[in-house]
């Protein structure tokens, strides 16, 4: 039993996303955890999930954590906020014993800043329609105003690596003009979202906070790892594995690249 537990502790944190957009909660767990090997695996084949009916959501993510659960990984964080509000609360109900953690808009410390704050979520539009979502906009209501801003089609342009060019930042120019003079803060409601950054923060101006969930994510599966005495032994860096439903090299390729790309 006790080998067991030590070579449990010795398995891979599994991290799924419909795309490459969850590499960014990847890279802020292996800033906090860089000992701990990893599995990345992105379902691009079936990306966008945003723009998807809910079961269909449910059902891809469901099967695509499994796959991951049959690697022999300790824990899951579903590094996607539509997969989440989809399909999370049904994975615990399967796997009550599983270190699993979804994200979530950081709409909670841009809510809480001085002065009731104008606070613009951006998110795919299944995250914005999604019961998880409006609860956690009620919860904050009182103490910021909200605006959901549904976002098709941004998610495409990292999906092809497309971060730094004048089309994209045409598309989030569009996209925000209309309300950059009434808000206070953006929520960038999708993992693939904090690629594009830097511009959204070159459009927005540096009296605009940004905030993402990618930090509190990694921290709370430390916090579940930790409880449940499945952090690893060993020192040094751990080893990361990118695996994509397109099975393409490049699609691997974009995966490294995104991993290691300088943040603004």
């Amino acid at each position: 039993m006790e080998k067991q537990e030590r070579d449990m502790k010795e398995c891979p944190i599994g991290v799924f996303d419909s795309g490459v957009g969850g590499i960014s909660v990847l890279r802020e767990l292996y800033k906090i955890m860089p000992e701990e090997d990893y599995i990345y695996f992105g379902d691009s084949q079936n990306a966008p999930y945003g723009t998807k009916p809910l079961e269909e959501i449910r059902r891809l993510t469901i099967t695509n954590i499994e796959s991951l659960l049959k690697q022999g990984v300790k824990g899951v964080v579903v590094a996607c906020n539509t997969a989440t509000a989809a399909a999370v609360r049904i994975l615990r109900g399967m796997y009550p014993g599983l270190p699993l953690v979804g994200i979530e808009p950081a709409l909670k410390p841009a809510a809480l800043q001085p002065g009731h704050p104008t606070v613009l979520v951006m998110a795919t539009p299944m995250t914005i329609q999604g019961d998880k979502y409006k609860n956690l906009m009620m919860r904050y209501e009182k103490n910021a105003d909200i605006i959901g801003l549904p976002c098709p089609g941004l998610m495409e342009f990292v999906e092809t690596g497309n971060t730094e060019g004048e089309d994209v930042r045409q598309f989030l120019e569009n996209l925000l003009s209309p309300y950059l003079r009434e808000v206070d803060s953006i929520v960038l409601g999708c993992t693939h979202y904090p690629f594009v950054r830097a511009l959204i923060q070159q459009l927005a101006g540096e009296r605009i906070r940004i905030f993402d969930g990618g930090n509190g994510t990694a921290r709370e599966m430390r916090r579940r790892l930790e409880a449940a005495g499945l952090r690893t032994t060993r020192s040094g860096l751990g080893a990361v594995t990118f695996e994509n439903s397109l099975a393409q090299q490049e699609e691997i390729e974009l995966c490294r690249t995104l991993f290691q790309k300088k943040w603004p």
